[in-house]
């Protein structure tokens, strides 16, 4: 039978890893030509991910939970020297020390995503999940601003010209900022706001939005793909965030099933 401690960390294994995977290559494209250091340090963690994940795949769910734990140590020690890059990278650009297309918060963006990792690795190999009250706010706190962020790097790299596509991103980023500022209040009401009724509807009003905006990117994504609309956006990152927010509408899916059977 296999256990459950291997089955989730090769689950999140598989999925951040090539998601800090496509990070390495999304800063690499962004910097200027002149960077090379930088790119070369970007071109160490692909290749670092990669591997990572490839490893993460040969994995079956009756592995040796002993070899798990010590294959998420390795993650963990790679995920954060990515997490330290990135930060040197942000203070870079926020000092005007080099120059390029990556937004800062674009590379903040994905340094909290590694911190996120991070700390999910750490709570595996230590068995300190969070208990499904804690899980369902601070899952929530975390995503709801990532898919808010994404809205807004959607909204600046879409063409201009595309004005119904920019106006439905600039929307969505208007609601998930709002939904964010609705978790937080939530949180700093714990433990008092973490009554099932509450929950519930926190989860389910979350899943509406988050299946709405996760289908949204769907069709931006098939759109680029045909090149059907004018944007600077790659194929690769318009599947990437859709990637993240099916992974954030699976949470939900799985919050609201815990939800249901515990009542």
């Amino acid at each position: 039978m296999a256990d459950a401690f291997v089955v989730r960390s090769l689950d999140e294994i598989r999925f951040w890893s090539r998601i800090m995977k496509e990070h390495s290559l999304f800063l690499k494209l962004g910097f200027h030509c002149d960077d090379t250091q930088l790119i070369n340090e970007a071109n160490r963690f692909y290749a670092i991910f990669e591997d990572i994940e490839n490893r993460a795949l040969s994995f079956s769910p009756d592995a040796d939970p002993q070899r798990i734990f010590e294959f998420n140590n390795i993650v963990h020690n790679a995920v954060c020297h990515i997490w330290s890059f990135k930060r040197k990278v942000l203070g870079l650009i926020i000092r005007c020390k080099i120059g390029g297309n990556n937004f800062p918060l674009l590379v903040d963006h994905v340094s909290r995503e590694a911190a996120y990792f991070m700390k999910r690795l750490e709570q595996l190999n230590t068995g300190t999940l969070d208990p499904l009250p804690d899980a369902i706010i601070n899952e929530n706190v975390f995503f709801l601003r990532i898919m808010a962020d994404h809205a807004k790097f959607i909204n600046h790299l879409l063409d201009p010209s595309e004005r119904k596509l920019v106006e439905q991103a600039r929307e969505f980023s208007h609601d998930f900022d709002q939904l964010l500022f609705q978790a937080i209040d939530l949180d700093s009401m714990r433990p008092q706001s973490q009554t099932p009724p509450l929950l519930d509807q926190f989860v389910d009003q979350n899943r509406i939005s988050v299946r709405q905006l996760r289908d949204f990117k769907k069709t931006a994504r098939d759109l680029i793909e045909a090149c059907r609309i004018k944007s600077i956006i790659p194929p690769l990152l318009a599947d990437h965030v859709f990637r993240e927010a099916s992974r954030f509408l699976e949470i939900l899916d799985a919050f609201d099933a815990a939800l249901s059977s515990s009542t």
